[in-house]
């Protein structure tokens, strides 16, 4: 067996082989001055049990990020297969980014959305640069999970379910 190689590492190629992972999708989303605010993210992931961590990258343009990592929690939803067409509004420049949602907001103000597979309930631990991203670690504070929610996952830039 050979390895293909390139050395060729433009965007397109990069998107094109970090595209091969499939990746789940989360809501990230608190209540800031009575608005909603949120956004969607595939780099979720679990970091630590002991403390409770997860993380995400974000990229350093975000417009939204600023706005949420000065919120005191932030609502992280794990995102369902029902969610195929949300997560595109969440993902999405302009407008309302929780149109069609129903959410439910904790008196820390994390924003959650309903039918996701899990809610936790979270704040800022760190933010690492990295690149054109920041990495973002989250400290647990509470979460709840529900069970028989199939997730949606995102691959190859499609959104997509798991068969069994």
């Amino acid at each position: 067996m050979s390895l293909a190689s390139t050395t060729d590492l433009d965007q397109d190629t990069l998107r094109r082989a970090y595209g091969t992972f499939p990746s789940g999708v989360v809501a990230i989303a608190a209540e800031i001055d009575g608005e909603r605010v949120g956004l969607a993210a595939s780099s979720f992931v679990s970091v630590s049990i002991d403390p409770p961590l997860v993380a995400f990258c974000i990229q350093n343009t975000s417009s939204t990020w600023p706005r949420l990592a000065a919120a005191s929690h932030l609502g992280i939803s794990v995102l369902g297969e029902a969610h195929d067409v949300a997560v595109r509004t969440l993902a999405a420049k302009t407008g309302d980014r929780f149109a069609g949602l129903t959410t439910s907001t904790s008196d820390d103000g994390a924003v959650f959305v309903e039918g996701a597979s899990a809610w936790l309930d979270t704040t800022v631990e760190q933010q690492v640069p990295a690149g054109d991203h920041a990495i973002v670690l989250l400290r647990i504070h509470g979460l709840d999970v529900h069970s028989g929610v199939a997730p949606i996952v995102f691959q190859g830039s499609r959104f997509r379910r798991l068969v069994e």
